[in-house]
């Protein structure tokens, strides 16, 4: 369970799309403010799921081969094979241009609760299920079990987390590079959706597989 929750936290935490967003609203006229509401709607937003899944499962994961346990296994599958499909989607579809998304155009007027809305559409929900079908197997009588949950929950986070600390400590040097890295992760798209999609989805697939034959 640890060592695929490190490796869903990390494949959201890289999503260039939330990243971007994030970017721009820290650049805005009230960025501090705009970027903590959406960072926290954001963490609030997988503490909310996982808690979710804990309340259905007791805090207890099912029993292995049960039919539980088979539904968040086969959940997981379902999640690798459409992210496979997806990469390849992406991969075959032909360049498009990227203009900016129209609440750009009012992100100097923007209030902190649509910030903290806009957390919720960004969030990548399918690998956000693939996390909450994988929190299924906690343990939480175990201290081990709350800090996986915990790490994944702020792992996920981590490049928000470490891009507010950065504006806040270093506001114009840190508002000059995060430009640099939204200008890169936009013109590099597609390849990192392409290459993040496929790389978790044969990985859940493959876990899963081996999951459902042991």
């Amino acid at each position: 369970m640890v060592l695929d929750l490190v490796v869903i936290g990390t494949a959201i935490t890289l999503g260039p799309l939330h990243n971007s967003a994030f970017i721009l609203m820290l650049s805005s006229r009230r960025g501090v403010r705009l970027g903590l509401a959406f960072l926290l709607s954001w963490l609030a937003n997988l503490i909310a799921v996982i808690a979710v899944v804990v309340l259905l499962t007791g805090g207890q994961p099912p029993a292995r081969h049960s039919a539980p346990s088979t539904a968040a296994t086969d959940a997981k599958l379902a999640i690798g094979l459409v992210l496979v499909l997806y990469s390849a989607y992406r991969h075959r579809r032909p360049p498009r241009p990227h203009s900016p998304p129209r609440w750009t155009a009012r992100i100097d007027d923007m209030s902190s609760v649509t910030a903290a809305g806009l957390a919720w559409v960004f969030q990548p929900w399918a690998l956000v299920g693939a996390g909450a079908a994988t929190a299924v197997d906690a343990d939480l009588s175990t201290l081990g079990a709350w800090l996986a949950l915990t790490g994944y929950c702020l792992l996920a986070t981590l490049s928000l987390i470490a891009m507010e600390l950065y504006v806040v400590w270093a506001p114009e040097v840190a508002n000059a590079r995060l430009n640099a890295l939204r200008t890169w992760l936009e013109q590099h798209q597609e390849q990192l959706i392409v290459t993040l999609s496929l790389l978790l989805g044969l990985w859940l697939t493959a876990r899963s597989i081996a999951e459902l034959i042991a």
